[in-house]
């Protein structure tokens, strides 16, 4: 990297300091030590200032990028990486001024780099996956997610993993990379969810009036939205009785709560209204048609019909049978 001479610029500007009019020997080209003038000094102070300036403006919009999506450590993390990053930058941009020369490190800085380029590729990817995820925001801080089968409530988003708490109370630890690189299924991005009931009525009750009774029922339950509409309709004649399709829409946040709430109400409406569930039924048929033997003729000594019991044979009447055929 060609070294960065700045007096020219300080000499255009503040040439009165020199006394001179050859702008080679000004007060900014004096050398202090190693060939380290005072404008190489004055350079560098600049772009330390100006550093330092642009670290704390970059660490305001990460804060305001992240608050409210991610926990407050991850924001300060992150803060610190950013800041860090910038005064690295600066760090190259005022090392020429200051005659520090790295091409010796070029070779052992390329090696050490490749050494842990390999060793933290897992690292890499998971910690670019967990920035990507902040910004595409696939999920929040409490959603209900289904991730490769572990299924549960999203605690904690951080920079290499996410974690999760299971309907058991059990916390999972998911690497980002799986995170932002596998099907996710959220059940509460959206503002409502539905979900259905099956229900039987024996034949002999009024289909009409059941579906007008678990109407009744849902109109009055308060997680029942009305937009989108209920549905109740007849879906099947079933082997046993009349099947009925249930299907409400309720918020997302209250979703389990009218589940399990509202089938047992229906249910107690529908016995209120002499409507009930049907039995399994099973018809049994025992036949009883049998042939006398004053009606058989000779050619069916040996007949049977199908649903009587065969006669007994013995090994002779058995060879008889067989030289006849």
């Amino acid at each position: 990297m060609a070294d960065l001479n700045l007096s020219v610029i300080y000499d255009s500007i503040f040439g009165g300091l020199s006394g001179s009019d050859d702008g080679g020997t000004g007060f900014f080209d004096t050398i202090l030590i190693n060939g380290i003038t005072y404008g190489d000094i004055v350079g560098a102070g600049i772009i330390l200032i100006g550093t330092l300036i642009v670290a704390k403006v970059f660490s305001g919009i990460v804060n305001r990028m992240f608050t409210g999506k991610i926990e407050k450590n991850n924001i300060i993390f992150v803060q610190k990486l950013v800041r860090w990053v910038i005064y690295f930058i600066g760090f190259l941009v005022m090392s020429p001024l200051l005659h520090i020369d790295f091409s010796g490190l070029m070779v052992a800085g390329g090696i050490v780099a490749v050494a842990v380029g390999f060793a933290s590729q897992n690292t890499l990817s998971n910690f670019v996956a967990g920035l990507l995820i902040m910004f595409e925001r696939p999920v929040s801080i409490s959603d209900n997610i289904k991730i490769n089968g572990t299924q549960g409530y999203v605690e904690d988003i951080g920079l290499m993993s996410t974690t999760l708490r299971t309907y058991e109370g059990i916390y999972v630890r998911v690497p980002n990379e799986t995170m932002f690189t596998s099907d996710i299924t959220n059940y509460v991005a959206h503002v409502a969810r539905r979900f259905q009931y099956l229900v039987s009525i024996r034949y002999s009750d009024d289909a009409a009036k059941a579906i007008e009774v678990i109407r009744g029922v849902i109109d009055k339950h308060p997680y029942a939205l009305k937009s989108p509409s209920p549905d109740v309709y007849v879906d099947e004649l079933g082997a046993h009785g009349v099947n009925l399709v249930v299907r409400i829409w309720s918020p997302s946040g209250y979703w389990w709560d009218a589940r399990k709430d509202l089938l047992w109400k229906i249910f107690k409406a529908l016995r209120a209204a002499d409507i009930d569930i049907p039995f399994e039924q099973l018809v049994i048929w025992e036949g009883k048609d049998t042939i006398n033997a004053a009606d058989q003729g000779p050619e069916d000594e040996f007949a049977y019909p199908e649903t009587a019991t065969p006669p007994k044979m013995n090994r002779d009447d058995a060879a008889k049978q067989v030289d006849r055929g």
